[in-house]
């Protein structure tokens, strides 16, 4: 969410960015290319897309906010590359065709809205170029300790921490600086897509155990993976247990 949103209708959780200069820097690196479909979730008063439409793409801006979505409307009336469409992020429609997501998600709806994106290899996102907390990026893509999510999400996608966002560059500033989480759709993926349900319960059962995994996982293949016998779910990576979850589960 971005734009000239008052503080007064703008709802608790979210900063706008204060710099256009800004949004159109965070697309020119997200590298969209020009006819691409992108996502603006929590589209504010309209900064991103205005920066997204400035390099061609056709942008979807979602909003849920009515002073926002009149802004949205206003600004962009008569444009035929943006569709305004009022929901919200975390429960919106996603597009059946390929799109790449460039977005300043609402702090307070960060992690729901990356879980409906990244959580679901069905769904045909190329790339997310989004700003979120800085804590929130940071333990997603930390190589140790793993999380749960981090490793899931990693069998579909590479996640990267391209850029830390100071608490100065929003309006009004949050408590804590902020992040540009990417995520690249792998061309390789590292479970099937077919396997998901069944490689996050796998991943569940593992991360549910603080004890080493030899107790929940045979021993034979967890030495071929693991860096030491008493290792526990955080010290295995994305490959890691991608590797371990194929491997017992005859996938190669």
């Amino acid at each position: 969410m971005a734009g000239r949103v008052s503080s007064q209708t703008r709802p608790p959780g979210r900063h706008a960015l204060r710099s256009r200069a800004f949004a159109d820097e965070l697309v020119r690196d997200a590298a969209v290319p020009s006819g691409s479909l992108a996502l603006d979730l929590g589209a504010g008063g309209g900064v991103i897309t205005g920066a997204l439409v400035a390099a061609g793409a056709r942008v979807r801006a979602v909003e849920l906010d009515q002073a926002a979505l009149r802004e949205l409307r206003t600004r962009f009336a008569g444009n035929r590359r943006v569709e305004v469409v009022e929901a919200d992020a975390t429960t919106a429609a996603l597009p059946s065709e390929p799109f790449v997501v460039v977005a300043n998600l609402p702090f307070a709806h960060g992690t729901a809205i990356l879980r409906r994106l990244l959580g679901d290899p069905r769904v045909p996102l190329v790339q997310l170029d989004a700003i979120v907390e800085w804590g929130l990026a940071a333990k997603r893509t930390a190589v140790w300790p793993s999380t749960l999510l981090g490793c899931y999400w990693s069998a579909w996608y590479e996640l990267a921490l391209v850029r830390r966002v100071p608490r100065s560059a929003f309006a009004p500033p949050p408590s804590v600086d902020a992040a540009v989480l990417r995520a690249t759709r792998r061309e390789d993926l590292l479970v099937p897509a077919a396997d998901a349900l069944n490689y996050l319960t796998f991943l569940e059962r593992g991360f549910a155990e603080p004890r080493s995994l030899r107790h929940v996982l045979p021993r034979r293949a967890l030495r071929d993976v693991a860096f030491a016998n008493d290792a526990r779910a955080r010290d295995l990576g994305p490959r890691e247990w991608a590797r371990l979850y194929r491997q017992l589960h005859g996938r190669g």
